[in-house]
């Protein structure tokens, strides 16, 4: 029996819900309801040199305004250091310290990683140099031949990485002594059972890693669907650096055309609604008879 769904929105509070925000939001939202499952919600701010003041609440607030209440209590990363610890704890004979700077990762690097991440040649694997000290912790990955990492994408079919040319072993805990994004939703996502990771495809090139990171915690590994992220007219993905608006719904009118191009970029043809309960009503149906045309509920 396959255990009880649940799907969660991660949001980066590093500025207000823009429109390719939205598109993950609503594609989370929708999978999980059509599931008849659990949708939680969870505020990304471990790296809180990055985080707006304020913007995390706006955030929540929007989806509230959109009709997109979370099962349960909001986390904040940024409050569950001590499980981030516990877990680098329990992998310690995986990680080593690495002493290198971001200039010589840059100099010595082996090329750069699909999702543009510079990939570390090893220099620490075998110890510190005389004199150096810990600036991060990094992840050993497998030998090649060994390294190879398969998974089946809802929407991107197979996708297939090579960590140790393709990423190199990565950074659990960063120089400025914040836990590493890659650990931290790891952590999260087996803390709270989720089973589905329904976000954009940014983040596609970073699945393997987690994957990987998944299996030395001995954790379960959900299952992924990446959707297409929203670019802008230079073919920019769409974000706080590229000039993204945030979606600012004044009244119910907005919020609904707001959701109806979300939805469409999604590629539901749903009728014009009238009410937020109109665009749910007909929205999630939507997603489930695309879920059964793909033979994914009965």
């Amino acid at each position: 029996m396959n255990a009880p769904y649940i799907g969660r929105f991660a949001p980066s509070p590093t500025g207000p819900l823009h429109a390719g925000s939205l598109v993950a939001a609503l594609a989370s939202y929708l999978d999980a309801r059509a599931h008849h499952g659990t949708w939680l919600v969870r505020i990304e701010d471990i790296d809180e040199g990055r985080a707006v003041a304020g913007a995390a609440e706006g955030i929540l607030q929007l989806l509230g305004q959109l009709g997109m209440q979370a099962d349960g209590e909001i986390v904040w990363q940024s409050r569950r250091k001590p499980l981030y610890e516990a877990a680098a704890e329990r992998i310690a004979l995986h990680t080593y310290p690495c002493g290198c700077n971001r200039r010589e990762i840059a100099d010595s690097r082996l090329g750069f990683a699909p999702d543009g991440a510079a990939i570390y040649p090893g220099t620490c694997r075998h110890g510190l140099a005389e004199g150096r000290s810990m600036r991060s912790l990094r992840l050993r990955v497998p030998e090649p031949g060994f390294d190879v990492i398969s998974f089946q994408d809802r929407f991107a079919g197979e996708v297939t990485q090579r960590l140790s040319s393709e990423s190199g072993d990565f950074v659990l805990k960063r120089a400025d002594g914040f836990w590493a994004y890659q650990l931290a939703v790891v952590v999260d996502d087996a803390e709270q059972g989720v089973t589905d990771v329904v976000r954009g495809a940014d983040l596609l090139d970073s699945t393997p890693r987690q994957i990987f990171l998944q299996r030395v915690l001995d954790v379960p590994t959900p299952r992924y669907l990446h959707v297409p992220v929203v670019r802008n007219e230079h073919g920019e993905k769409l974000s706080k650096q590229t000039g993204a608006l945030a979606v600012a719904p004044g009244d119910a009118k907005a919020a609904v055309a707001a959701l109806q191009d979300a939805a469409r970029f999604l590629g539901l043809q749903l009728a014009p609604a009238e009410s937020l309960d109109a665009f749910w009503s007909a929205a999630v149906p939507a997603w489930a008879s695309r879920l059964r045309e793909r033979g994914e509920v009965s």
